[in-house]
């Protein structure tokens, strides 16, 4: 039975909660490769893991270790992006595991574990630009990336000196994922836009989400069966952790995680809205599937500082599974930030951490896909 207290607080079906206490030069179009075009159509995934590590035997049954972490849970954290009522920023250390856990976790070993040959690395391409009341806002036209109704056609404001993800500028020269994250705090909204690139004096837009901050959005989130600038349906920057945070030690909210699509069963679990053409095995995690570490992995044994502040976020306000692809962990770029990553925490320094030390949290029963977006006003 969910708790009138938690429900309120996460506006989503956390099951059985608790009681305590994230192309060059001219428009990308309809032959952009299928690496970017990942919201209707399953991403390329990595060769299997050379890996075969099996299940840890003595890993904890389905929902043996719930209630580990008992001390404290329940405490909501905080976010620069929405209210305290946000599912982002939610504690859910003593949340109970799902009844199908453990079988979801041996699906993922069956299936190769993380991405990148069973590693848990971090990719840290993602910007996030803040915008001024002088920022001036631009119209787009609209590509084969943009999808109605589940897409937002309105200005949005460009910093100047900006960047897209994995770019210099604003042109889309590397033909990727091109994520343009705009922030605009004295608006409260937050402008997430898929498959950007101005060029030529001209601003293409593929996918636009624009989230309201001052909303505490429902189990339907911006629409049930709507995409956003992630294929989840959810908002990127909030699930982003940064060197800021990392440096500060501590991490107020989940983080993102991506999977190669052929780990990931058909259809997804809420908060998430959306998913792809999946090829996972049945027992396999659906998208935004929510991982919690396990009370019990040692932290002290992983080699930095900051890998620990990641690890001990990941017990206390889990990873929502986002997007297909192949480096797990998804970090904002110090591009924009007052620290820097460089010396705080590598590539690959959470590379202990395999998928049996994770447990799933119980988001109620998998949402069939339909891609039949109905938007919630």
């Amino acid at each position: 039975m969910r708790t009138a207290t938690l429900l309120t607080l996460l506006s989503i079906p956390l099951a059985g909660a608790c009681t305590g206490g994230d192309n060059p030069g001219g428009a990308p179009d309809a032959n952009a490769s299928s690496e970017a075009r990942r919201h209707r159509d399953a991403r390329p995934s990595d060769a299997p893991s050379n890996d075969a590590r099996p299940t840890d035997a003595g890993a904890a049954s389905d929902a043996t270790t719930a209630g580990d972490a008992a001390t404290g849970c329940a405490t909501p954290g905080a976010s620069r992006y929405g209210p305290s009522g946000a599912w982002f920023v939610q504690d859910v250390s003593c949340a109970p595991a799902a009844a199908s856990s453990s079988s979801m976790i041996a699906a993922l070993r069956t299936e190769g574990g993380w991405g990148n040959g069973d590693i848990m690395q971090i990719d840290f391409a993602l910007d996030v630009l803040d915008a001024t009341a002088t920022t001036p806002a631009q119209t787009f036209t609209p590509t084969a990336d943009f999808y109605s109704p589940d897409c937002d056609h309105v200005a949005m404001p460009v910093p100047v000196g900006g960047n897209l993800e994995d770019e210099t500028g604003y042109a889309c020269l590397g033909d990727g994922d091109c994520h343009l994250i705009v922030h605009d705090p004295a608006a409260h909204k937050l402008y997430e836009m898929w498959r950007a690139n101005i060029t030529g004096g001209t601003f293409f837009g593929g996918c636009l989400a624009v989230w309201d901050e001052t909303k505490v959005y429902g189990p339907l989130g911006r629409g049930d069966q709507c995409t956003s600038a992630d294929a989840a349906g959810f908002p990127i920057a909030p699930l982003l952790f940064t060197a800021d945070e990392v440096a500060a030690g501590h991490i107020d909210h989940a983080i993102r995680f991506i999977l190669p699509n052929n780990r990931v069963k058909r259809g997804y679990v809420r908060p998430a809205t959306h998913g792809t053409s999946t090829t996972g095995i049945a027992t396999a995690p659906t998208y935004g599937v929510h991982l919690r570490l396990r009370a019990s992995y040692p932290i002290a044994s992983l080699p930095t500082e900051g890998a620990r502040v990641v690890a001990r976020a990941m017990q206390k306000y889990g990873m929502y599974h986002a997007d297909g692809g192949n480096i797990a962990l998804t970090a904002q770029s110090d591009r924009h930030t007052t620290a820097k990553w460089s010396g705080l925490l590598a590539p690959r320094d959470l590379a202990a951490l395999r998928v049996e030390d994770f447990e799933v949290i119980d988001h109620g029963p998998m949402i069939p896909l339909t891609f039949d977006c109905v938007r919630t006003p």
